[in-house]
């Protein structure tokens, strides 16, 4: 495809770059990004100053190396930054993998020099030289080469472990560089899975509005406007980010770490991540698309796991108040015996521990759920208004994800329609951030809600095949 490089992208003074900088006094791990057009040969300059007299040790793979590794070196040796070795250059085919056995090559690699690590890639191998780099107690920098996940500036690394797929602890990169003439040479299905994974903020934020509301977790007015004040504007041109247009990809790529950036300063994830990304973790989990060449993206499972909580919040929003019965609520409560049961029969041991854990500490019973209920009678024209607002339509949000070349439905990552549905309750299960899936479970409604969505007038029952 034909990207125009020679487009200059102009920026507005209270532009998304504006917002960076002011972001970055607020992150608690990222303490240098360069932004912009032609600015990998600023790498050695940002690199001598976030770590005055260390050497570099570059990794990269034969793909991300071809995409930019000549000018990052020669950036570090014009600033006078020394390799501790030659760069480590892993093979461009198969598509490296994010498994924790390469995350060790990686640290044992880096171990025996008092060395920063430089990374060159997207999110697999960002997340390789971030937990690595943990591990050994040091920070990093990474350089990236594709606007392919909102990860770039968050903590955590998301690496499969004896076949599962979960986020490990660890810092965010200390420097960050974005370069977006690279950006935009990217391949468009990396380009696409960054899109699918930046639009999951739209529904996030419904999400965390109904949290605020009820009482669970309160709004950081600061933080929201970090992810959510750009958000439509960096996702307004899914056409434009397919066909490689530089202003386009580079708002994407700004929502991207702003993102990234907002979970630092809140110090979670809650800013970014609602219950559609909870879909995307529960394939992850259960290793989905993890072994496929290439492996199936987090960003696509997120787009598809965006589409169900729209159409989830869709439905919701059609409710009345009286709708909401505190006695079927009441009836609805299952014993801990039986939710742990549930549990341990839909998930691996290993993931079952946690699984088990999150949903025991969400269930409430008595008068803490009539309370609750009782206050979203009180509060549900606040959250009808706010959400309303908040959320995009899910056909909006189909057609946004064709657009851009994403997947748009289930079926095309391979997820058959009875495993969708089922998803609807497993993702409850395995976090305990408060979203649209558990106010219905409290409610006692999921099941109802969800046979709605794939019954004939649902969102599902009328988009039963990709078109």
């Amino acid at each position: 495809m034909g990207y125009n490089l020679d487009e200059t992208v102009t920026l507005k003074e209270d532009s998304m770059t504006k917002l960076i900088e002011q972001a970055l006094k607020t992150a608690t791990q990222t303490r240098g990004i360069e932004f912009g057009q032609g600015v990998l040969d600023k790498t050695g300059s940002l690199f001598t100053r976030l770590f005055p007299g260390k050497k570099a040790l570059v990794i990269a793979d034969e793909n991300t190396f071809k995409a930019c590794g000549e000018p990052v070196l020669a950036s570090l040796q014009a600033a006078g930054v020394e390799l501790a070795d030659q760069p480590k250059i892993f093979p461009g085919s198969p598509t490296l993998y994010a498994d924790y056995d390469t995350t060790s090559v990686v640290r044992e690699y880096a171990r025996p020099f008092d060395a920063i690590i430089c990374s060159i890639g997207s999110g697999t191998l960002n997340d390789h030289a971030k937990l690595a780099s943990h591990e050994l107690g040091r920070e990093y920098l990474n350089v990236c080469t594709a606007a392919s996940v909102d990860g770039f500036a968050a903590f955590g690394a998301s690496i499969s472990r004896d076949g599962f797929k979960i986020t490990r602890d660890c810092a965010a990169p200390a420097g960050l560089v974005m370069d977006i003439d690279v950006l935009c040479q990217a391949p468009l299905r990396l380009t696409a899975t960054g899109y699918g994974d930046l639009i999951e903020k739209v529904p996030a934020g419904a999400d965390w509005i109904l949290a605020d509301e009820l009482g669970i977790e309160p709004i950081d007015e600061y933080v929201w406007s970090l992810v959510q004040g750009p958000l439509l504007d960096s996702l307004a041109d899914p056409d434009g980010c397919r066909a490689g247009k530089a202003e386009a990809i580079a708002k994407l790529g700004e929502g991207q770490i702003m993102s990234g950036l907002a979970m630092q300063a809140h110090n979670s994830s809650r800013p970014a991540s609602g219950a559609g990304h909870q879909f995307s973790h529960t394939w992850e989990m259960e290793g989905h698309g993890l072994d496929w060449e290439p492996p199936l993206t987090h960003g696509f499972k997120v787009g598809i796991g965006t589409i169900a909580s729209c159409a989830l919040w869709q439905e919701f929003l059609r409710l009345d108040v009286n709708d909401f019965d505190v006695e079927r609520a009441e009836a609805a409560v299952k014993t801990p015996e039986y939710l742990e049961a549930r549990v341990r029969g839909c998930f691996d041991p290993i993931i079952a521990e946690q699984a088990v854990k999150h949903v025991l500490n969400k269930r409430v019973e008595g008068a803490q759920l009539r309370a609750r209920i009782d206050l979203l009678k009180e509060k549900w024209p606040t959250i009808k208004e706010r959400c309303s607002s908040q959320l995009l339509d899910p056909q909006d949000v189909w057609n946004r994800l064709k657009a851009v070349g994403a997947p748009y439905h289930p079926e095309m990552i391979k997820i058959d329609w009875d495993r969708f549905r089922t998803t609807y309750f497993k993702a409850q299960m395995i976090r305990s951030r408060y979203t649209i899936l558990d106010i219905l479970t409290d409610l006692g409604i999921l099941d109802q809600m969800v046979y709605r969505l794939f019954g004939p007038k649902g969102f599902w029952g009328q988009h039963r095949h990709a078109e």
